[in-house]
């Protein structure tokens, strides 16, 4: 039995409750708000970024303490605002949305690349450590004084192994300093990741790319697979080469390559030792560096010539600002970051590239992949704030090299570099050069986030970075350090996208992707001949549904941006295969060759 009082009590406790349960019902969000949210995100990034992208621009081209010191701050500032958005957005997980809504609320959570902590003193640390690698990196010199460029230069055209070897490992001593801030800054990143609801910077990576993040590692394992008979036919040939030029001493057959003989500081391109493993008689009838200079390209006529390509689709030219601000040669008296990029500014009309450009084939092509990324930034202008981007990473990176791999003898001949095309004969050659490049690129392009991926989640601790990256070089790559590594070694760093945390694996997608966007724009232009000699210059029936795919930018999960150019919303390497499958079936008669040779031994 209750009493008065009792029943008072109860009385109360029942309108308390009640009143909480109404509290709670008023605070359930809405879609209304979630809308209103993203309106308020998306005009706040907008106007914000544009500074944000000035001050990394000046810092880009003028790299001192300062300088450094006021891209750390303003970096500090967007990302506390960015993971300040993304955890507000997570309380609009639970809502039914429109798709539309809930793509850009999903974009709010992974638009950070490093996410920091919602605490002050870890986001400024984490801005301060990212600006200190950055600089580290841009003005490395070896122990002699020697610029990245300079050690570029003898990877590229040395065959003495002791100067190759002298490079290799010079440039190798920037990197040491890194490792405790590379460590740090991992910490610091997973515990914003966790914040955001993702175990580790990797697995929200990984998440950013329509589907689930485990199914994404799945993804490339599958595209790997695909790749990797041709891979492996090139890479024991190109060893048998430089065991036959350097011997059993330096570069035994029962080993995987030693890394500082394939032409290129981190070998990830092949095509530096072109003339070593070049098929016989299969001269490709000319040098594209030497056409370049012979006709007096200099470095904004490089450029013209890249945007000529568009132009010729049907894209509108690039603005007069374009000219005005971007970078195409190293300033004498200044410290720059030379390695190629492109710009969007104000994410209008202010696109720029900043390249230290050399008059060579290799920056001819590096020119029209960089415009790719301005044109692309370009076309997709209109579209919201959150949308203003590829349809994923990939995407970015694989427009301008779909581009690249147009520039085949037909084009050169029609833009007035080359007179005559040459014979069938140099085919084979064509795709070896080619190969060297592109087929070369495909596991490091890989196995890049793999290490990073194992770093995040905590399988490769700062006592066996160095451990992980080579024992995944030798798995993927067939590549092995030249000489035992220092305990210290820090040998990641050395690669730009590691002290500058941009994710890699969207370059391995582009190698896949760019050529089934070729092979897509050949059929359109209607070539029936071998694929690797089709150009679609000039043919505004394809300029026409390349461009429709630009547009979308990021506003379609990528398999619709995919299937508006290709007609299939599935990721496929065949077209790669396609591609090289006269030089494949000419490295397997060439390795079975050699092994009947060596067995007989």
């Amino acid at each position: 039995m209750i009493g008065k009082i009792g029943l008072l009590v109860l009385a109360l406790t029942l309108a308390g409750c009640n009143a909480r349960q109404e509290t709670a019902k008023s605070k359930v969000p809405t879609a209304a708000e979630a809308g209103a949210f993203v309106a308020t995100v998306e005009k706040t990034l907008a106007k914000k970024s544009v500074f944000a992208a000035r001050t990394e621009w000046v810092n880009a081209n003028f790299i001192t303490y300062d300088t450094d010191a006021i891209v750390a701050r303003v970096s500090a500032d967007m990302t506390a605002l960015q993971v300040k958005y993304a955890k507000q957005a997570r309380k609009y997980d639970g809502l039914k949305l429109d798709p539309v809504l809930r793509r850009k609320l999903d974009m709010i959570k992974l638009q950070i690349n490093l996410p920091a902590p919602s605490n002050a003193k870890d986001n400024e640390e984490l801005a301060q450590i990212n600006a200190s690698l950055a600089s580290l990196y841009s003005t490395g010199r070896d122990p002699e004084g020697r610029t990245l460029g300079q050690l570029t230069k003898i990877m590229a055209t040395s065959r003495d192994p002791k100067q190759l070897l002298k490079a290799w490992t010079g440039w190798r001593t920037i990197s040491p300093v890194m490792k405790a801030k590379y460590a740090r800054m991992v910490a610091i990143s997973n515990k914003g990741a966790r914040e955001l609801g993702y175990p580790d910077v990797g697995y929200m990576w990984r998440s950013n790319y329509d589907m689930p993040a485990n199914d994404f590692r799945k993804e490339t394992d599958r595209l790997w697979l695909q790749v990797k008979p041709l891979y492996d036919s090139l890479q024991f040939y190109v060893k048998t080469r430089l065991n036959a030029k350097y011997g059993d001493k330096v570069v035994p057959m029962d080993q995987p390559i030693p890394a500082d003989l394939l032409g290129n500081m981190w070998a990830q391109s092949w095509e530096n030792i072109y003339d070593l493993v070049a098929p016989k008689n299969s001269n490709i009838g000319y040098n594209l560096t030497d056409l370049l200079v012979k006709a007096h390209y200099d470095n904004k006529r490089m450029v013209k010539a890249g945007e000529n390509f568009f132009t010729s689709l049907g894209f509108d030219p690039l603005p007069a600002t374009f000219w005005q601000r971007s970078l195409f040669a190293k300033p004498r008296d200044r410290e720059v970051v030379c390695h190629a990029s492109a710009w969007d500014i104000n994410n209008k009309d202010d696109i720029r590239i900043k390249m230290c450009i050399n008059i060579t084939g290799e920056d001819f092509r590096t020119i029209h992949h960089e415009l790719g990324h301005n044109f692309y930034q370009r076309a997709y202008k209109n579209q919201d704030f959150l949308f203003e981007n590829g349809a994923n990473g990939g995407f970015h990176e694989a427009i301008g090299d779909t581009i690249a791999l147009s520039i085949t003898p037909k084009y050169l001949q029609q833009i007035g570099l080359l007179k005559k095309l040459p014979g069938t004969e140099g085919d084979l050659g064509l795709l070896m050069k080619r190969a060297l490049d592109k087929v070369a690129f495909l596991p490091f392009g890989l196995m890049m986030d793999k290490w990073r991926w194992q770093v995040f989640d905590g399988e490769l601790t700062p006592k066996t970075y160095n451990e992980g990256w080579w024992k995944l070089r030798r798995k993927y790559q067939g590549v092995r350090a030249p000489v035992a590594r220092p305990a210290d070694a820090f040998d990641p760093g050395a690669k730009y996208h590691i002290p500058n945390s941009v994710s890699y694996t969207r370059y391995f997608i582009a190698d896949i992707l760019q050529f089934q966007f070729y092979r897509a724009a050949c059929k359109q232009a209607g070539f029936t001949g071998p694929l690797y000699r089709c150009s679609f210059y000039n043919n505004k029936t394809v300029g026409k549904k390349f461009k429709a795919m630009l547009e979308l930018g990021a506003s379609k999960p990528w398999p619709d941006a995919l299937e508006a150019f290709t007609g299939t919303r599935k990721m496929d390497a065949s077209a790669i295969l396609e591609y090289f499958a006269p030089l494949k079936k000419w490295l397997d008669e060439q390795n079975k060759s050699y092994r009947l040779a060596h067995a007989k031994k």
